[in-house]
């Protein structure tokens, strides 16, 4: 039914106007509308793969050691696999690195912040950000790394290539354009789960019940990652009104009273308002089969680890620094509450998230870095 209704009901989206800028054009499907992008920095084939290069170049770091591409490696979705990345410096930073597949629909960037809502204002964090330091750019060191590339007679030709209209193209902000039209570029809409809807390909059984266990009302995981890019803040280049929704999934309830470690409370640092204690957004599960490990600290090691918790409406943890239980969080979500799934239910919805792996995706040779 579902497959259906998308089929009939958003089929216009692919003949609306909006799909094509300055030689640009989205390969979507024909549920899928354009992301929505700036009028300062459309969409052109020469800005995205400048912005390819400067992705996979460690050069662009304050001491030359690391790339963009070292904490968002292609072949685990544009995540790392560890809990927490580190900068180039060697500090450890907080939050999980998401996964950057179809990053261009975010209707907002990184674990709980509202305020950034394009890709060229998030690029400021790992830049230029010091606790912790990414990238670690700074006043001092940034005429260094504008000019190892300015003396890159390559670069310099492909930053002309991207940026004509600008006299001195290799600036941060051509940097800065050129790796959100990257970052924008990082579509993913070739799964098994995209073939089945398009009906070209069908599902075992295990993974039908686990589709319908997914977007049905006994396990609910739709209300938060039901869109087309299966979380629930999505804008595109026709939003009307644009959700940025957080939530608190339990996680940890350290004093009895809903808090969460001191080192990530989430939203209420940016609001400072107590029911927002331990909210994040909700990431989009597309290739989350190869984006472990789980949750904005990336303390969860496997999906079925996060069903557990779910089924159980939170986690407990019994002991250590952390210890508490989430389920009886005060600022928990109402959405989170004890569910009935018996060991077949999570396995098939397991299953079924697993048909999200997009290994077209993760093996583009337009995404990896490039071979000179």
């Amino acid at each position: 039914m579902i497959r259906l209704l998308l089929a009939l009901t958003m089929v216009w989206l692919a003949v609306a106007g909006g799909a094509r800028a300055e030689g640009w054009v989205w390969d979507l499907p024909a549920h899928v509308p354009p992301p929505r992008v700036p009028a300062d920095n459309p969409m052109t084939p020469a800005k995205v793969e400048l912005g390819r290069r400067l992705f996979h170049d460690p050069r662009l770091s304050g001491n030359g050691t690391l790339a963009c591409s070292d904490c968002h490696l292609q072949a685990l979705g544009f995540a790392d696999g560890r809990a927490h990345p580190v900068g180039a410096t060697g500090d450890v930073v907080r939050r999980n690195a998401q996964g950057l597949a179809n990053v261009a629909w975010n209707a907002s960037l990184t674990w709980a912040n509202p305020a950034l809502v394009t890709l060229e204002a998030q690029m400021a964090v790992p830049l230029f950000g010091i606790d912790p330091v990414e990238m670690g750019l700074t006043d001092a060191n940034r005429e260094t790394v504008l000019n190892r590339f300015r003396s890159d007679p390559e670069m310099v030709a492909a930053f002309r290539t991207a940026f004509p209209e600008m006299a001195a193209p290799v600036s941060l902000t051509s940097i800065i354009r050129a790796i959100a039209s990257y970052e924008r570029s990082l579509v993913s809409f070739s799964s098994r789960y995209d073939r089945w809807l398009a009906g070209e390909e069908s599902f075992t059984e295990a993974e039908r019940r686990g589709h319908d266990l997914f977007f049905g009302e006994k396990a609910e995981c739709h209300h938060c990652h039901g869109s087309f890019n299966f979380n629930d803040q999505v804008v595109h280049a026709r939003s009307r009104v644009v959700d940025r929704a957080f939530h608190n999934t339990g996680l940890y309830d350290l004093d009895g009273t809903g808090a969460y470690p001191a080192t990530d409370r989430g939203l209420i640092e940016m609001t400072g308002r107590a029911g927002d204690m331990g909210a994040f957004r909700a990431p989009s599960l597309r290739n989350v089969a190869v984006t472990a490990p789980y949750m904005h600290d990336g303390s969860v090691g496997m999906l079925e680890e996060v069903l557990e918790i779910y089924a159980a409406g939170g986690r407990q943890i019994t002991g250590g620094p952390d210890a508490g239980d989430g389920r009886r969080n005060p600022w928990k979500s109402d959405l989170i509450v004890r569910i009935d799934l018996d060991a077949r239910d999570r396995a098939d919805i397991v299953a079924f998230l697993k048909t999200l792996t997009d290994a077209q995706f993760l093996t583009d040779p337009r995404h990896a870095a490039p071979q000179d």
